[in-house]
């Protein structure tokens, strides 16, 4: 994985359940990647479908949003031609 984050690092310990873990190291050997690599895809790959949930959820809303909808109506081109500024 390309280092997302630059070269900053620091040590984190957390707990995680026993069979988690030998899931993990079974991985681990599977993929021949060390630990920290796998930890970092895992937390990379949680926080942009965490983000991406966010983003749902603000379409969802202006979706449901009556009065954002009828803004949104009335202030685009109905016929769908594209202009230059």
């Amino acid at each position: 994985m390309a280092n997302l984050y630059g070269n900053n690092y620091e040590k984190v310990t957390f707990n995680m359940p026993l069979e988690l873990k030998e899931k993990v190291l079974a991985l681990k050997e599977e993929l021949d990647k060390p630990l920290s690599a796998i930890y970092n895809e895992a937390i990379a790959a949680y926080i942009k479908q965490k983000e991406l949930q966010k983003w749902e959820r603000g379409v969802e809303l202006a979706l449901n949003d009556s009065e954002y909808m009828n803004t949104l109506k009335e202030n685009s081109f109905e016929s769908g031609d594209t202009y230059e500024y």
